[in-house]
């Protein structure tokens, strides 16, 4: 049996994560049918999809300062996934550059003002690789997922179905017990494997899809409390 596409409901997902200006927001529609048409994802979810939808139309500019608020402001919910492995640190950058080659090889080219790490760049890379390898390299970022969304859901956003989606397609299943991340500085809490495969340039080398294996650190038994 073939695995059924997933490649408009990535891309559909990226866009729903974009900053909400009047653009994005006329490609709504677009995006439900989408979503629709593919049916990679349950009803449910659309149906929470669609409430965020509905939601960014009607609220037209206040949904702008929403956005700002709730990804622009706090190391939680951010949805560049380095700060919640670097933080500020140096590390970054390289990462940054290695994580650039990755998607050039597959054909996807930066605008200036992206930046390698955002979820919605992420996400359309995935896009360009076969349903298979999309799911998995999805799945390697899951457990900051998981962190992403109780952060959403503990301040009750609508965009926690986005999240949501995310993992769905990924096929690892929403942990409502996820534990929502501190607030101290993320590189502090989260840390980088040896072998960063996916964006490092070891993994450069490596044939195929590049996976991230973003790795939490466990806290010390001194940590403890």
């Amino acid at each position: 049996m073939q695995s059924k596409g997933i490649t408009f409901t990535l891309r559909a997902l990226a866009h729903l994560l974009r900053y909400p200006d009047a653009t994005m927001r006329a490609h709504l529609t677009d995006i439900h049918t989408a979503l629709n048409a593919e049916d990679a994802i349950g009803r449910v979810r659309r149906a929470e999809l669609d409430t965020l939808m509905d939601r960014l139309l009607t609220d037209g500019l206040d949904a702008e300062a929403v956005y700002v608020d709730l990804f622009d402001r706090g190391r939680g919910t951010a949805l560049h996934l380095f700060e919640h492995v670097h933080g500020d640190s140096r590390d970054r950058g390289p990462a940054m550059v290695d994580l650039v080659q990755t998607y050039e090889a597959a054909g996807l080219l930066l605008e200036p003002t992206e930046l390698p790490d955002h979820l919605t760049v992420l996400l359309e890379y995935a896009s360009t690789q076969p349903t298979p390898e999309a799911r998995a390299f999805v799945g390697e970022f899951a457990h900051i997922l998981q962190s992403i969304h109780a952060a959403l859901a503990r301040r009750q956003s609508d965009y926690a179905a986005v999240v949501a989606a995310v993992l769905d397609l990924s096929g690892q299943p929403l942990d409502a017990k996820a534990a929502v991340p501190a607030d101290e500085p993320l590189d502090e809490s989260w840390e980088e494997p040896q072998a960063f495969g996916g964006c490092s340039t070891e993994g450069q080398s490596a044939p195929g899809p590049k996976p991230i294996q973003l790795i939490r650190r466990q806290p010390s038994a001194g940590a403890a409390r």
